[in-house]
C-alpha cells in the first residue's frame, strides 16, 4: 500500500485540483471527502477510484471496514499532507476521488404517483446540498437539476448534502426539455410565489407532484411560472419578504409528505 509523506506529490496535487470545475469537468472525476459521505456513495454502488486516508484522524472504529468494502485503490498519508488534502477545517481522515455521474431524463423510471423536485438555476452549492438532503428525508422520488449554474460534484454540494447526493436519483436537464416531460406524464408542476392566492397548505399535493423551486435572487423564471399548473404561496408574517430556498423547499416538500399520508389513511 503506497504511503504519501510529500506535500509535492503528483497525485496529491491532481486531487487538490479537482476543487476547481474546469479540473473536475477535464478529469471526469469529483471529490468525496468524509465518512458518512463516503459510505453513502459505496453503499449506493458509486465507483470510487482512489480513497487517500489518513488513521490518526479518523473518528471512530469503522474506518478500516469502509475501506476494505470501497474495492478502491489505498493510499495513506500523513497528517500534514492529508491538511492540504482537505477542504475541512476538521478532516476525518477519508478524501475519495470518483468518476462523475451524469443522469439525464431519459434515466428517470417513474413509478405511479411520483414525487419529484425540481431545482432551477441553484446558485450556491450549500443550498443545493441542503435542497438534497430534505428530498432524501422527504422521501422524494428524484431532483432534476435544470439550467445548473451550481455543478452537482462541487465538493460543497458533497458536503452539505451529507451524502445524500447518492441516495436519489439526480438528473440534469433543460428547463424546457423538463417542462414537458412533466406535461406529457399528467405530473402536476407546483410553484411558489408571494404573489399566489393559496398559501401551500391549502392545495392538493397528494398526487403525482413536481415541485419548483429558484434561484436564490430572482426565484423562478417566466418559463416555469407560466408552466406551472398550481401556484401557491408560503406565509410570511414577520419583516422579511421570502425565506431561503433551501428553508423554503423543506417547508413544501413535508406538505406534500404530510397530504399523501392523509390521502393513503382515508
Amino acid at each position: 500500500m503506497l504511503k504519501i509523506t510529500s506535500l509535492q506529490n503528483g497525485r496529491i496535487k491532481e486531487a487538490i485540483a479537482l476543487r476547481d470545475r474546469r479540473d473536475r469537468d477535464k478529469a471526469g472525476q469529483f471529490l468525496i471527502e468524509g465518512y458518512r459521505e463516503l459510505m453513502r456513495a459505496i453503499d449506493a454502488a458509486r465507483l470510487i477510484h482512489t480513497i487517500f486516508f489518513c488513521p490518526s484522524l479518523f473518528l471512530g472504529t469503522n474506518e478500516r471496514q469502509l475501506l476494505e468494502r470501497s474495492g478502491a485503490e489505498l493510499i495513506e498519508c500523513t497528517e500534514e499532507v492529508f491538511a492540504k488534502l482537505s477542504y475541512r477545517d476538521r478532516p476525518d481522515g477519508l478524501v475519495a476521488v470518483a468518476p462523475q455521474l451524469h443522469l439525464s431524463l431519459a434515466d428517470l423510471k417513474l413509478k405511479e404517483k411520483p414525487f419529484l423536485v425540481i431545482a432551477e438555476s441553484i446558485e450556491k452549492p450549500g443550498n443545493l446540498g441542503t435542497i438534497l438532503r430534505s428530498c432524501d428525508a422527504a422521501g422524494v422520488d428524484a431532483v432534476i437539476v435544470c439550467d445548473p449554474t451550481t455543478d452537482i460534484h462541487n465538493p460543497n454540494v458533497v458536503r452539505s448534502s451529507v451524502g445524500t447526493l447518492f441516495t436519489l436519483p439526480v438528473i440534469e436537464a433543460k428547463s424546457l426539455d423538463t417542462l414537458q416531460f412533466l406535461k406529457e406524464r399528467s405530473i402536476a408542476v407546483v410553484a411558489a410565489t408571494p404573489h399566489a392566492k393559496e398559501e401551500f397548505t391549502q392545495v392538493d399535493l397528494s398526487g403525482a407532484v413536481a415541485v419548483v423551486v429558484g434561484t436564490e435572487q430572482y426565484g423562478l423564471s417566466e418559463t416555469w411560472m407560466k408552466g406551472a399548473d398550481i401556484l401557491v404561496k408560503i406565509p410570511m408574517l414577520g419583516v422579511a419578504d421570502s425565506l431561503n430556498v433551501a428553508s423554503a423547499t423543506t417547508l413544501m416538500l413535508y406538505e406534500v409528505v404530510r397530504q399523501k399520508r392523509n390521502h393513503l389513511a382515508i
